[in-house]
């Protein structure tokens, strides 16, 4: 992991979450992410699924007023994990940063999960790219990881309620 990119993600209420990437572990992933944080394709999205003690996700659903809206559809990527023949060994622990996906290991896009606990059962199935860097970012992510939640919809069975919303993705 020797190139690192950190990104800051900044909630509607202010609180931070620092990641660094890791382009040399997954390079179309971090390539794609930052053209989305670039394009500022996350402002406005939502926490939309968050299992407590696995993982907190978001990247493809806004709010408008109270209705639930779907983001543009993003051209899909390789899936760089060790099951789809790629070679990334960074493990699905607490505060990683991994693409979620279909069962198609190569239809990840925008969407984008943190674990909120050691999840090694994902390890060489999806593809990390990168962590949480300081404990303010696992603090809030442990804030999130505690969020009631509940079915809203028949494939939104773990929306947070309230919705969490992320204000901007930016490189720093």
């Amino acid at each position: 992991m020797n190139e690192k990119i950190k990104v800051l993600i900044t909630l509607e209420d202010d609180e931070k979450i620092t990641l660094e990437l890791y382009p040399d572990v997954a390079p179309k992933t971090v390539a794609n992410f930052l053209q989305l944080v670039d394009n500022k394709f996350y402002d406005g999205v939502i926490f939309h699924r968050i299992i407590k003690d696995f993982m907190v996700q978001t990247g493809g659903y806004y709010l408008d007023g109270n209705d639930l809206h779907l983001k543009e559809e993003i051209p899909s990527i390789m899936g760089e994990f060790s099951e789809n023949g790629f070679e990334n060994n960074l493990k699905h622990t607490f505060g990683v940063i991994s693409m979620a996906r279909t069962s198609d290991p190569n239809s990840a896009s925008s969407q984008f999960f943190i674990c909120t606990n050691n999840t090694p059962h994902l390890d060489g199935s999806y593809a990390a790219f990168g962590k949480t860097v300081d404990e303010e970012s696992n603090k809030v992510l442990r804030k999130l990881n505690q969020a009631t939640t509940s079915p809203i919809h028949p494939t939104l069975t773990d929306f947070p309620i309230p919705p969490i919303t992320i204000k901007s993705i930016r490189r720093i």
